[in-house]
């Protein structure tokens, strides 16, 4: 998350709010950077491409929600989960 010293970008910002699953995936590899989403596909992307380098995914379960209740969930628990993701970890599932 951008505000917290993270750099976060959404699938907006990348003209990509029609990209395919796999074709967001193959922007985080390029970018290096974690996948944070509430779609289960990327799980399975996750354990169909064991690719060393592939994306970390940051699973999140919170159901329907406003963004802001989203940010208020996640912003408490973002140094374990960046933690998690350099001691790497692949999939990081939020409830």
């Amino acid at each position: 998350m951008a505000s917290e010293g993270h750099d976060a970008v959404h699938v907006c910002d990348l003209d990509m709010t029609s990209a395919s699953d796999p074709e967001v995936w193959n922007e985080g590899l390029r970018r290096g950077a974690a996948i944070v989403t509430k779609d289960e596909h990327f799980i399975l992307l996750g354990r169909v491409q064991p690719e060393l380098d592939a994306p970390a995914v940051v699973w999140i379960r919170i159901g329907n929600c406003s963004r802001k209740a989203l940010i208020e969930a996640v912003i408490p628990i973002l140094p374990t989960m960046v933690q998690m993701i350099e001691a790497g970890e692949r999939i990081i599932e939020v409830r």
